[in-house]
């Protein structure tokens, strides 16, 4: 994610990776362009089946794009996947494709589609075997000890994987899902709250912290 910063911005360190907002408040560098997201949704824990499948396939679709396109898309995506209901997805027929492809609403790729239809089967699949989707996904959360000490600037630029991120893509792929790379991988354990990679010192790095202490982990 690139941003640049706003008016009533100031820069609080470029290795620090934060920004001062208006009211002297850290933040991470890219939060200008995507406000709401930053400071209400990203990092929080997710522990629901459908929004954790939605977030896989989305940033699936953002895949050679940048995430904020996807997130203008969003609710247009929504309303073309059913909302993402797993067992609606998964039954798409060559119909779907079609009508999919035909939508201006989200990125018509016609790989990327296939692909959302085919992780939901996969989905199916997985949670019918172990019980639940979030409850698979979040065994793959890293241990504390396997978390750097400290995130800024040069550790976000120099990590676009984890070595937990290339675990669950190898699961993932290993049981036929697609555009599950490991780069892709990080991004979701990132938004979800599988890992807290809001910029330490950043005023949301505490509040994602407490949440995820908070967080009972699904089974």
């Amino acid at each position: 994610m690139n941003a640049e910063p706003q008016a009533g911005v100031v820069m609080a360190g470029k290795e620090s990776g934060l920004i001062l907002d208006a009211q002297g408040r850290p933040r991470c560098f890219w939060q200008p362009s995507m406000p709401d997201y930053h400071d209400h949704e990203w990092g929080r824990p997710v522990g629901d089946d459908r929004r954790l499948y939605e977030k896989i396939c989305l940033e699936g679709f953002q895949a050679g794009m940048a995430w904020i396109t996807i997130l203008r898309k969003r609710e247009a995506f929504r309303e073309a996947f059913d909302d993402f209901d797993v067992e609606r997805v998964a039954r798409y027929t060559d119909a779907d494709v079609e009508r999919l492809m035909g939508n201006a609403g989200i990125v018509r790729n016609r790989a990327k589609i296939l692909s959302a239809i085919n992780n939901a089967r996969r989905a199916r699949e997985l949670a019918d075997e172990t019980g639940s989707l979030a409850g698979w996904l979040w065994r793959h959360e890293p241990a504390a000890h396997d978390r750097p000490a400290a995130v800024d600037r040069g550790y976000w630029d120099n990590n676009p994987t984890s070595a937990a991120s290339v675990e669950l893509s190898r699961a993932l792929k290993r049981r036929g899902w697609t555009f599950v790379g490991p780069t892709t991988i990080h991004a979701f354990m990132q938004a979800v709250g599988m890992v807290n990679e809001h910029m330490s010192g950043c005023v949301c790095h505490g509040e994602v912290e407490a949440a995820r202490a908070g967080f009972r982990r699904p089974r």
